[in-house]
């Protein structure tokens, strides 16, 4: 077989290697049709099924009910960055978001094209190392806005604000979706770009309820419109097709292992051996995030000095280890851990850690 190594890049990430393989099985020939799924017509029937049993993998797998539509859109989280502010917004009603990292603010800065935005909550007072307690988002919102998890910074909600009755709340999921059981019930818009915890590049999971569908101005383009693919089931134009094929692919995966819950379980003991490593380094290794913020996708943390961080970087990837380096813009180290990463993989990098140490302390 070819070569394998554990990937802890946090975007495109690694993907379950029996999805690979079933990908590569009918790469050529997609269930009989002499064709591969990248060939294949948006408007054939093969690739309606497959399109129809991936968005039905996601309902059963979240627990959705017929309230919500399932959307494979394109143009990633940072799209949604824009459409659900011109999705969402309710004219003479502020929007309001909480500020957790690098990816809210993006999100804030397009949503003040379309109107007023009220910051309820941040935690740049400490350079984002936990998530606001105590959140309160105004009854007269348009809506209210938050980033469930934050790669960069290595925090993540492990509890959901409490919402005003009546006010719509959205969640960039892009990082952790599937990653524990959550409330669908809570939220109004939930959307994740795949590359991190869903699938490859390509392709971005929203789903709206469906009551929120008629809010979007009237005078909104066409494509901007949660509206528009909704009524087509996400087919008014040609799609990302081959990712979405992978996100089902995934999505089948997690269901044959136990579903949310069973990786949720796997997730935590991947993030407990990790974060033990760094607890019990005595300072060598310093967690970025407060405990109680910890994210269970992103782990990051920095050592004494950057050129230890270099040379921890270049000997992990002696041992088949990528892609630890820290987001150039806060530099350290940071392991994603999303769910196809093995626990054999992190028990590796724990265990290279751990010799690290003595080796350099």
């Amino acid at each position: 077989m070819t070569k394998r190594v554990y990937n802890f890049y946090a975007g495109p990430a690694t993907l379950p290697l029996p999805v690979l393989k079933k990908a590569q099985e009918e790469l050529l020939d997609f269930q009989e049709t002499g064709m591969s799924l990248m060939e294949l017509s948006h408007r054939s029937k093969p690739y309606d099924a497959m399109h129809k049993e991936a968005s039905q993998l996601v309902r059963e797998l979240m627990g959705l009910s017929d309230e919500y539509v399932v959307l494979w859109l394109q143009g990633g989280a940072s799209s949604q960055f824009y459409m659900v502010p011109l999705n969402l917004q309710l004219k003479g009603k502020p929007m309001e978001y909480v500020n957790t990292g690098v990816w809210s603010k993006k999100a804030i800065k397009e949503a003040k094209f379309y109107g007023d935005v009220n910051v309820v909550a941040s935690s740049e007072d400490k350079n984002f190392s936990y998530i606001p307690k105590d959140i309160c988002f105004g009854d007269k919102a348009a809506f209210a806005h938050i980033t469930g998890n934050n790669t960069i910074y290595g925090t993540e909600f492990h509890q959901w604000p409490k919402i005003p009755n009546d006010i719509p709340l959205a969640c960039d999921m892009s990082s952790h979706i599937f990653d524990k059981v959550i409330d669908p019930k809570l939220f109004g818009v939930m959307y994740a770009g795949a590359q991190k915890n869903l699938g490859p590049a390509g392709v971005t999971l929203v789903i709206v309820r469906k009551d929120l569908l008629d809010r979007v101005p009237e005078l909104t383009p066409t494509m901007q419109k949660w509206k528009t693919h909704a009524e087509k089931d996400s087919l008014f134009n040609t799609g990302p097709c081959w990712a979405v094929y992978i996100c089902k692919l995934s999505l089948e995966y997690l269901k044959s292992i136990g579903g949310v819950p069973a990786i949720e379980k796997l997730n935590r003991k991947k993030a407990t051996v990790l974060y033990d490593v760094l607890d019990k380094s005595g300072g060598f290794y310093k967690g970025h995030a407060e405990k109680e913020s910890r994210s269970l996708m992103n782990v990051t943390f920095t050592l004494p000095t950057p050129e230890l961080e270099e040379a921890c970087v270049v000997e992990a990837l002696k041992h088949d280890m990528v892609g630890l380096k820290g987001h150039r813009s806060v530099g350290g180290m940071r392991a994603s851990l999303y769910n196809a990463m093995s626990l054999e993989g992190v028990q590796k990098l724990a265990e290279f850690l751990k010799v690290f140490q003595e080796k350099h302390a």
